[in-house]
């Protein structure tokens, strides 16, 4: 008799031709194990466990990750950026909690400046290759880029640690201090405000920094005119961001900030990004090869999910 298998491969895929199943054959074919993984997750009825082996490679003994897991940022060094987003992985699987991220969060403690926020690269990334949109500086400040996205996840996870309470008074001071932002800083602004705990203050700060918003022209509005929205300074031609990049899911606090009609129209056109070989592309710039090809499935997933979040049909 033969043995059962340890463990059962993903269910079948999407029709043939469906958005979905283009790009899983993408995945397939360019993925790290990781990105697989988290595709057979969220769209094969996948496991949690397979996941979170796969993201166990990048970490490393300071409780943070590293080994180019947020592939701008090369070499085995932990890094804040790597340590977010290894945490929303966690967070996306419904693991975001234990011994895990309770060292992570000694880990965060450890490289935080003396305001209790992360800086966005840490000076240990200085003997490795990184992208130079992302300088390697000596003494980095914190910033609400790094910070934001990390205290709104542990948040919305209930998780509470020392570090939390200076980070989280870090983070809205940024917020609420913001004049000039750019579109990134704004993602990480809602990130935080998302699941800040003080549900008030999150809504009266996300009404501000939606007029911001508009009133800045951070948002493309008319994916037909996207000349009329202008690139921040630092971006690579054609970065641009659509309402759909702020407001990932319905409920964001983001999603107040558009009208239906935007809103449709920004979801219509990431439909239509999906390229010819299943995937999606990469707005910002490409620096590296092996860069470019890792972050195209993510890209591609997060586009999926983004999908799927607003009811768009991925299967037919």
């Amino acid at each position: 008799m033969a043995e059962k298998p340890l463990s059962s491969p993903p269910s079948p895929s999407a029709p043939p031709g469906s958005p979905l199943a283009r790009a899983e054959r993408f995945v397939w074919l360019t993925a790290r194990v990781l990105e697989q993984r988290r595709f057979a997750y969220h769209f094969l009825r996948g496991g949690a466990d397979p996941v979170e082996a796969a993201l166990t490679a990048y970490l490393d003994e300071d409780g943070g990750y590293g080994h180019a897991l947020e592939p701008d940022l090369r070499g085995p060094v932990s890094q804040p950026l790597h340590t977010a987003h290894a945490l929303r992985v966690l967070d996306s699987i419904g693991r975001c909690g234990g011994l895990r991220v309770e060292r992570i969060c000694r880990y965060l403690t450890a490289v935080s400046t003396h305001e209790g926020a992360l800086p966005a690269i840490h000076p240990s990334q200085r003997a490795y290759p990184s992208a130079p949109f992302v300088p390697v500086v000596d003494d980095p400040p914190g910033e609400l880029l790094s910070t934001g996205p990390v205290v709104g996840t542990l948040h919305r996870n209930q998780v509470w640690h020392a570090w939390l309470f200076r980070a989280t008074e870090f983070c809205w001071t940024a917020v609420e201090s913001l004049e000039k932002s750019h579109p990134y800083e704004v993602q990480a602004a809602v990130a935080f405000l998302d699941s800040a705990p003080d549900r008030p203050r999150a809504e009266a700060a996300a009404d501000r920094l939606g007029r911001l918003v508009r009133e800045q022209r951070l948002a493309v509005l008319d994916p037909d005119r996207p000349e009329e929205f202008p690139v921040a300074d630092g971006y690579a031609p054609g970065e641009h961001h659509y309402p759909h990049d702020y407001a990932r899911v319905p409920d964001s606090l983001a999603r107040g900030w558009f009208t239906d009609e935007e809103l449709s129209r920004s979801l219509d056109f990431l439909a239509a990004e999906q390229s010819e070989d299943g995937g999606w592309p990469l707005r910002w710039r490409a620096w590296a090869p092996g860069s470019a090809l890792e972050w195209r499935p993510i890209v591609t997933i997060e586009a999926l999910r983004t999908l799927r979040a607003y009811g768009r049909p991925l299967d037919g």
